[in-house]
């Protein structure tokens, strides 16, 4: 089964996962229109995003969305902070705060924060030889990491930056779970179209050669039902990096 079918099918269950409905504040219709700025002289750019978790009264729990069809098979193996684990591409670094909505929107700390996503090609590791995903990539862990939250609730994560494929806009999977292993939350975040478009039409010294994204936040059977609370803000330039900034809410 191809992977775009797998999603159009809903098949969020997998491994025990459900595609659940979003908690409170659900998944509004209404899309965010990213705010960029550019830099004249240095190439950076900044695409503003969510401010949800901002404070007590802009707090609501980031929707939950599917797991799978690629979640990691043994996620507390991969305590790391540098995910790259040998894949190439413009650096990528990943800054994901998680607030509290049951403490007033305070600082989780403690929280374990499983991250995972594609490789600039669109792949997954772990998973392949199939038609989820032709490439076989069953024994090898990339782009996969677990981090524990600080005093601040932060989780900072060294990657690339993601890929596409086809049927998907561009997205990181976020698993996060109690200092007792109790699962809170399993959501995605989404990326503002400009920085993608950077990237995938003049990435290509650093592998990007796909092109541009072919699905769209607002068309992608993810995020098309509301994407204001998953948005990241991100900011950077293809020769230095970039780097993203995203608060989840959860109930703790």
């Amino acid at each position: 089964m191809e992977r775009k079918e797998f999603l159009k099918r809903g098949f969020g269950s997998l491994l025990g996962i459900a595609a659940v409905a979003p908690l409170v504040g659900g998944c509004s219709k209404t899309e965010i229109d990213p705010t960029t700025t550019t830099g004249t002289s240095t190439g950076t750019s900044t695409s503003t995003g969510s401010t949800n978790g901002s404070s007590a009264s802009n707090c609501a729990v980031t929707p939950s969305e599917t797991e799978g069809p690629f979640p990691t098979k043994s996620p507390a193996s991969y305590v790391r902070k540098d995910i790259t684990d040998g894949q190439t591409g413009v650096a990528f670094t990943m800054n994901i705060t998680i607030k509290n909505a049951s403490a007033s929107c305070a600082a989780l700390a403690g929280a374990l924060v499983d991250v995972w996503h594609c490789d600039k090609g669109g792949n997954y590791s772990e998973y392949g030889g199939t038609g989820m995903q032709s490439t076989n990539y069953t024994s090898v862990h990339f782009l996969r990491g677990r981090q524990t939250t600080d005093a601040n609730g932060l989780v900072s994560f060294t990657s690339i930056f993601p890929g596409w494929y086809s049927g998907r806009a561009p997205h990181v999977h976020v698993h996060i779970y109690n200092a007792s292993g109790k699962s809170l939350l399993v959501t995605q975040i989404a990326f503002p179209y400009d920085i993608c478009t950077t990237v995938y039409t003049t990435g290509q010294s650093y592998g990007y050669t796909k092109g541009k994204q072919d699905t769209l936040n607002e068309k992608d059977n993810v995020f098309s039902d509301g994407f204001t609370t998953e948005l990241a803000t991100v900011s950077g330039s293809l020769s230095g990096g970039y780097t993203l900034t995203h608060t989840i809410v959860v109930n703790g």
